[in-house]
């Protein structure tokens, strides 16, 4: 991962959850020129989207416990300590709708609701 996308405040990542896997990541190849690679995780196949060579997002099913939520794309900004962002979300009027969760082998995120309603996702990677 490059540099500026570690640096706190920095968007980092995009990532499209989705009822259809396969038939999504064959629209954006198609539409972006996207590459893809298959990574396997614990509990399913995450797909890495790239361009350039260089991983820009991914594509993943919607999780069991966000059964009927439609398909989204959401945004990643790094952050150096997720839990503490949390927690200053919370104090700045937002709500904390999935905790500071661990993604095996790439660091801790969570997922936060604006005052307004806007989602939005803070990570901290792991050493890379």
């Amino acid at each position: 991962m490059d540099e500026q996308f570690r640096q706190h405040g920095a968007f980092s990542w995009c990532e499209l959850m989705t009822t259809d896997v396969n038939a999504a990541k064959d629209f954006y190849t198609k539409l972006f020129g996207w590459e893809t690679e298959e990574m396997p995780m614990p509990e399913m196949t995450y797909i890495v989207v790239k361009a350039g060579g260089r991983g820009i997002g991914g594509i993943m099913p919607i999780p069991k416990d966000a059964k009927g939520m439609a398909p989204m794309w959401s945004a990643y900004v790094t952050v150096d300590d997720v839990d503490s962002t949390a927690r200053t979300a919370e104090q700045l009027g937002g709500k904390i709708l999935l905790p500071p969760t661990d993604i095996h082998e790439v660091g801790r995120f969570c997922v936060i609701q604006d005052p307004q309603g806007a989602l939005i996702n803070a990570i901290t990677y792991g050493k890379m």
